[in-house]
């Protein structure tokens, strides 16, 4: 997808509207149109970056650091028991939108939010050769 056709792009370009939240240099915050949660955001860079594995440094950087201040003011403010921060990287993963971004999720107690999987011990030897793959 070209920068062109970017939704991400558009909204920080000031061609789509949004509810900004927050905002520095390098990156920005905004309402979810589609909330999970009461507060749920979205921290994106300025500049487009598909996804974690091609933002420059310094934007992720930004992001997160807004994403920090963004997760103090939901339980601050809002008065959220916890906060998820979730990144998809690629349509396996969910991501729709590929421009990068971080979702802020405060959380509530009896919220309906549930994993998306069932955590469960897993395969010692597979843990231990995924973790051989990893490595440095």
């Amino acid at each position: 997808m070209s920068t062109v056709d970017c939704i991400f792009c558009k909204i920080v370009a000031g061609e789509l509207p949004a509810n900004v939240i927050a905002e520095n240099d390098r990156a920005i915050a905004i309402a979810d149109i589609n909330p999970a949660t009461r507060g749920h955001a979205l921290v994106l860079p300025r500049a487009h970056a598909t996804d974690i594995r091609d933002i420059p440094s310094d934007d992720l950087e930004e992001c997160i650091a807004l994403a920090r201040e963004l997760s103090h003011r939901a339980v601050e403010r809002l008065g959220a028991d916890g906060v998820n921060l979730l990144h998809s990287a690629g349509g396996a993963a969910w991501q729709t939108v590929f421009h990068f971004h971080v979702h802020v999720i405060p959380r509530y107690a009896g919220d309906p939010l549930r994993l998306p999987w069932t955590p469960a011990p897993g395969d010692a030897a597979e843990i231990a050769a995924a973790a051989d793959a990893l490595r440095g």
